[in-house]
């Protein structure tokens, strides 16, 4: 038990310095960062002013946007899709957001408890551990990822404690996420064209789907706690 002693310091210290940067950059970045990336034209002419390694410069920010969980991801999938179109939005925006939850991912993996016990809140915590490490954890992230409205960052930190394969993981959640993104993109695409009246349509029925998944997510995480919770009697 000695032995384990320095080590939980090591991980502890280490876990108090990553959240104290993230909780840095989200003071200092996050509000210049949102405001920057919510004017799509903006934002166009400062990643065209890289050249060749605009979609670079793209995918960080997405990097960014999702270890700095304050600056809503929707305004920079839309200004991919307006920047690149709906594909290469698309695919960047994808490959931007996985990097970004590899990134916590493996922090945590790295860090433990102490990391995840610093960074999200008790609530969110307690309510998410109790699900998340369910007999049917895959369906349950999948599900989750699935549903508007749900905090998808902190289902990142909250999926690092649990066994799940980080491969397997970052699968799923991608075919979980990307029925958003194509449509944020596309979104951006129709804007940048000029096709107004289709963005206004998609972003309507975007915004009801972030609504009712916001107003019955609670009870969706309760059914799935509640079924997985008999199944997990019944295999006894």
């Amino acid at each position: 038990m000695e032995k384990l002693r320095p080590h939980i310091a090591v991980n502890v210290f280490l876990a108090a310095l990553f959240a104290g940067l993230i909780i840095y950059l989200t003071i200092r970045y996050g509000p210049e960062m949102t405001m920057f990336v919510s004017d799509p034209h903006a934002f166009r002419e400062y990643l065209l002013s890289f050249g060749s390694w605009s979609a670079v410069v793209f995918m960080l920010f997405q990097v960014l946007q999702v270890v700095i969980a304050v600056i809503p991801g929707e305004p920079v999938q839309i200004a991919g899709g307006y920047i690149f179109g709906t594909f290469l939005g698309t695919v960047y925006s994808t490959l931007g957001i996985t990097a970004g939850y590899i990134i916590i991912f493996t922090s945590v993996r790295l860090l433990g408890f102490p990391l995840v016990k610093a960074l999200v809140p008790e609530k969110e915590l307690e309510k998410f551990s109790a699900l998340i490490n369910s007999p049917k954890l895959e369906t349950t992230i999948f599900l989750l990822f699935l549903i508007p409205g749900v905090p998808k960052d902190i289902l990142v930190y909250v999926a690092g404690l649990t066994p799940i394969q980080p491969v397997l993981f970052f699968i799923i959640i991608t075919f979980a996420r990307t029925p958003a993104v194509i449509g944020s993109s596309f979104i951006g695409a129709k804007i940048q064209s000029s096709q107004y009246l289709i963005a206004i349509i998609v972003s309507l029925a975007a915004s009801i789907l972030f609504v009712l998944g916001y107003i019955f997510k609670q009870r969706v995480i309760d059914f799935l706690h509640l079924r997985f919770s008999k199944e997990k009697e019944g295999s006894k």
